[in-house]
């Protein structure tokens, strides 16, 4: 069987859960379940704490898992590699200081950082030259450096509103832009193709729909500039002469706009449904 871990808790795991039952996986019904064996797929799913499952995979006790990328990145064991980005989860990690304190990463140089991603920052500063003594804390690091034990922080930044608050400004580049992501060890088990062919089913049924409409023949290769598909759109021939019924897949954000486009070309009955699935 595949062996699956999934974060039991947290920001990602609510997503992470409902992204597997839409690829047709099992799911626990208990949030207590820590175990589940889904054998009518052919997997295990373990239910561990997001920052331990990089470290079960890097080492082979699992085989994949669901988590996100800081927490891959700030374990440093090469043996774990992301093999497919999720779409969701997203997050920024920054580096932040009292106002006016630093306005550059070489300015940190043998000052104190505190962050709950030891490993990441190391790595990322030592990739830039800089040396700091690390402070590790868990949660929130805020208050750090009014509390006396840094120089700065270094954590994950939405609006930044958060930092304000405590009195710090945002300075130097980007860390990381984080993602929930799978993950795969050293080993290449049966299953993963098919698992990762379901999760980019799941991918494609988000960010698409399905546009149907109706439109004069000799209009449909300006109509298929403005909607291309995925590969090209599915045309059939109306009862009606000289018209034609287009089937064509288009970005769930755009689909508005497209078909107001399509409208204001000449075509008629425009219909959006979703897609539940699908395989590309």
């Amino acid at each position: 069987m595949l062996r699956i871990a999934i974060p039991n808790k947290g920001s990602l795991s609510e997503t992470a859960v409902q992204m597997l039952a839409e690829a047709g996986y099992a799911t626990r019904r208990d949030s207590k379940t820590l175990h589940l064996i889904d054998d009518a797929n052919g997997v295990e799913f373990f239910y561990l704490r997001p920052r331990d499952i990089a470290t079960y995979v890097a080492h082979g006790a699992l085989d994949v898992g669901l988590t996100g990328r800081d927490l891959l990145l700030d374990v440093r064991l090469p043996e774990a590699r992301e093999i497919e980005a999720l779409g969701f989860g997203d997050s920024t990690f920054r580096f932040a200081a009292p106002t006016g304190r630093f306005a550059s990463l070489e300015d940190l140089d043998g000052k104190r950082v505190a962050t709950s991603y030891a490993g990441l920052v190391e790595s990322f500063l030592a990739e830039h030259g800089v040396s700091v003594d690390v402070v590790p804390l868990n949660g929130a690091v805020e208050s750090a450096v009014r509390l006396g034990v840094a120089d700065a922080v270094a954590d994950v930044v939405s609006t930044g509103t958060t930092l304000r608050q405590a009195g710090l400004e945002i300075f130097g580049p980007v860390m990381l832009e984080s993602e929930a992501i799978l993950i795969q060890g050293p080993s290449d088990p049966a299953g993963v193709d098919t698992l990762l062919r379901r999760l980019r089913g799941v991918l494609v049924a988000r960010r698409y729909v399905m546009l149907d409409y109706d439109l004069p023949a000799d209009l449909l290769d300006r109509a298929s500039e403005v909607a291309q598909g995925m590969q090209s759109p599915t045309v059939s021939p109306l009862q009606r002469e000289g018209w034609v019924a287009v089937r064509v897949m288009v970005p769930r954000l755009e689909a508005n706009r497209i078909m107001d486009d399509l409208y204001a070309l000449g075509a008629r009955a425009l219909l959006v449904t979703a897609i539940d699935n699908a395989r590309l």
